[in-house]
């Protein structure tokens, strides 16, 4: 049976340079599941899973277990989530290459000394063995910046305020020559690569984040070589006394993640200089609202955050967790709203979320993909209720 536009098991597996045997597990494990399925059981595929077998195989290639794989694949093959994936492959690949690049110079170093040196410095032998386990988590890298792009991407696209969040952020840093600013939790580093033009020369800008791969993702989106950035992998919860202090300290988005919020403002309090500030960004309870209500009227059973990160730290009770330890504590507002005529960026948002809808989305995938879209296809309204507390610090405040 032949049927236009479509390609048997067979007829795909040797196009695409695979065993037939591996198209048939990956079916059978649903891992990739055909396009159509005869009455008498025959499969078939069509281009678009061929772009899902790239995804499939370069992830298993890059060292993804077949069960991680089928977690991080269960979008279509449209031109908007394969921009995105490839991006994020690209990724990958560059941090895998950069890891390489170092382990080679590692056993060069080490094969040198034990020449020159006739013996065996086992200092280096636990960094060759730190080397080649760093990059466990390398799992949780590609999830933590494929989820950070599709949240900033559906924001750029479709924000009614134009000025957009990164440039009004910078705006109210009101940085000046001669600085010395610490952000924590900077991601990938967009707040300073959207503002480069606007940043003073003699200023000196530490950027913190406590995963090594998003450090990775900001030095390389900057350009290593820019004398005003240093990169710093620590845990904001323990801000390390030896970095010395600052005049200005940024966490943007970050505080609501934070098990203590009330140690890590006391930790910024005591690095900051004084008449310092502190600006820390977060949302109220109505932020995004309708994204929730949108997935729960397709399945109740559905919780885009396991918590309330509002709760934790929001617009409504900020300035009462960060009045022990700052001063002069204001509250700004950034006006906007997201009008979404597209489904795709809109799902992959969803999909991004910390709540459990990757526990019920997998399987009726297309039918979500059709209930978003028509949700979206004459504008869907989302509310924005965003902004940032400035915080100064005070000298004479216990």
């Amino acid at each position: 049976m032949k049927k236009d536009g479509y390609y048997s098991s067979g007829q795909f597996a040797r196009m695409a340079g695979v065993t037939l045997r591996t198209i048939r597990y990956y079916d059978q494990h649903d891992i990739l599941k055909p396009s159509l399925v005869t009455e008498a059981g025959a499969r078939f595929y069509t281009d678009g899973d061929f772009a899902r077998l790239q995804q499939i195989l370069l992830l298993k290639y890059l060292g993804f277990s077949l069960e991680d794989i089928q977690e991080m694949t269960i979008e279509d093959p449209d031109s908007h989530f394969m921009l995105n994936a490839l991006n994020i492959q690209l990724k990958l690949v560059q941090d895998r290459i950069e890891q390489m690049q170092l382990v080679e110079k590692t056993l060069k170093d080490t094969a040198q000394a034990i020449s020159e040196e006739h013996t065996v410095d086992w200092s280096r032998m636990l960094d060759l063995i730190h080397l080649t386990v760093m990059e466990k988590s390398l799992k949780n890298q590609y999830q933590n910046a494929s989820n950070i792009s599709s949240r900033i991407n559906l924001h750029s696209l479709y924000s009614v305020n134009k000025e957009g969040w990164f440039p009004w952020i910078f705006t109210r840093c009101q940085i000046q020559p001669g600085m010395r600013i610490l952000e924590l939790g900077c991601g990938d580093g967009a707040l300073w690569t959207q503002n480069l033009s606007r940043l003073p020369k003699n200023v000196h800008i530490t950027l913190s984040d406590i995963s090594e791969g998003m450090l990775r993702d900001a030095r390389r989106a900057i350009g290593g070589k820019d004398p005003r950035f240093s990169f710093k992998a620590f845990d904001c919860h323990n801000i390390p006394s030896k970095l010395g202090t600052f005049d200005l300290v940024i966490a943007n988005h970050v505080l609501f993640y934070c098990e203590d919020v009330g140690k890590v403002c006391q930790g910024v309090s005591k690095i900051l200089n004084p008449g310092g500030r502190f600006l820390c960004s977060t949302y109220g309870s109505g932020h995004m609202r309708e994204v929730s209500l949108l997935v729960q009227s397709f399945d109740e059973r559905i919780v885009l955050s396991a918590d309330s990160l509002y709760e934790r730290f929001g617009r409504e009770n900020g300035a009462d967790i960060l009045s022990p330890y700052f001063g002069k504590i204001t509250w700004q507002s950034y006006e906007d709203e997201l009008i979404v005529t597209d489904a795709e960026p809109l799902i992959s948002y969803i999909l991004s979320c910390h709540g459990n809808q990757n526990q019920y989305l997998p399987d009726r995938y297309k039918d979500f993909r059709a209930h978003v879209k028509k949700k979206t296809e004459h504008g869907f309204h989302i509310t924005k209720d965003a902004g940032v507390f400035l915080c100064e610090k005070v000298t004479n405040l216990k």
